[in-house]
């Protein structure tokens, strides 16, 4: 007799993709959110046994819209194989590992990205040494790469296209691709251009690499839920819209209380729950938005802290500026 697995028993029945998310956050205490094993800069456990990240935050934002408590939150770090099991099996409330939205697992793995909080592309990193200056002198390369991402896929196509052949030399999680390119198993690495970044912040001498020009894909990277649930669904996007459009109308961490006592702006005022039903809609306390600023600031704040200037990544804003500074980031209107 074919074995059927749990997981395919609990979706046939309904038990996963169906299940009340938010109901069941709240009785539990918690939400549990899956990360990376360790990326610097998107979710990384220091040395206090914190942790901290873009990635992080996006987790939080979603425990302080339904606690008001961004530390309300259970961080589960997870490899890119065992992300989506993880999420539809109910072992995570959602995901939030720098994770690509694509068209086949938005449709064939019974899960929602709720949004963008990262737009990247994936690149290669190579040592000075090489003397490599282009992605079009990489024919016959060893690739240090980690198993179960978009970017095996990308670097097949990348290397078909351009008619050149390469080796893969797969790992399960970042840090293990890190230590077989300066152990010399591989020619270089590929993957999304922020994780570069970030593993050549581990390296012992971080000046002896660098990231080729060339971006060979659209990445967008973005939290993740099971399909069924919409009222979850909809909790998760919004927290993540109110990170952004908190940027968007100069709203802070800072002047977040002085905001919501004296601001005229209808927009604001509907943001911070002063007016309107957003806290109802989504089936919240009013006041759900102002807890995420209030306790984390908007998603300009995050992205300094964690990725850019103010962070040992020091990556520009780019893409990831809003819509209306040259950038692609963009939230619904809050009305």
């Amino acid at each position: 007799m074919k074995k059927i697995s749990i997981l395919a028993l609990m979706m046939v029945f309904g038990v996963v993709a169906n299940a009340d998310t938010l109901e069941n956050v709240k009785k539990q205490g918690f939400m549990k959110c899956g990360v990376s094993t360790g990326l610097t800069g998107f979710a990384e456990m220091g040395a206090d046994k914190k942790w901290t990240g873009l990635d992080v935050d996006t987790c939080r934002a979603v425990a302080a819209a339904v606690f008001g408590d961004i530390n309300k939150v259970k961080i589960v770090p997870l490899t890119a194989k065992e992300r989506f099991t993880a999420l539809q099996s109910g072992e995570i409330d959602m995901l939030a590992r720098n994770t690509t939205w694509t068209q086949s697992r938005d449709t064939s793995l019974g899960v929602n990205f709720a949004g963008v909080n990262y737009y990247d592309g994936q690149g290669f990193l190579v040592s000075k040494k090489s003397g490599i200056k282009g992605a079009k002198e990489l024919d016959g390369a060893s690739v240090c790469i980690t198993a179960g991402t978009t970017t095996e896929m990308n670097l097949a196509d990348y290397f078909k296209t351009n008619n050149m052949k390469y080796k893969p030399i797969s790992y399960d999680t970042a840090d293990q691709v890190q230590k077989g390119f300066e152990a010399g198993r591989c020619d270089l690495i590929t993957s999304d251009a922020s994780q570069l970044y970030s593993l050549r912040t581990k390296m012992k001498d971080p000046s002896a690499y660098f990231v080729l020009p060339e971006i060979i894909s659209k990445e967008p990277l973005g939290p993740v839920v099971r399909q069924g649930d919409d009222v979850w669904f909809n909790i998760v996007k919004w927290s993540l819209n109110a990170l952004v459009t908190a940027e968007e109308f100069g709203v802070t961490q800072k002047n977040v209380d002085s905001l919501a006592k004296s601001s005229k702006n209808p927009e604001i005022r509907r943001l911070l729950g002063v007016e309107g039903k957003m806290g109802e809609n989504l089936k919240l306390d009013a006041k759900w938005a102002y807890n995420i600023i209030k306790q984390i600031g908007n998603y300009g704040e995050s992205f300094e802290r964690n990725v850019g200037k103010g962070s040992l990544l020091k990556i520009g804003r780019g893409v990831n500026a809003l819509w209306s500074k040259g950038g692609i980031l963009y939230s619904p209107p809050f009305r």
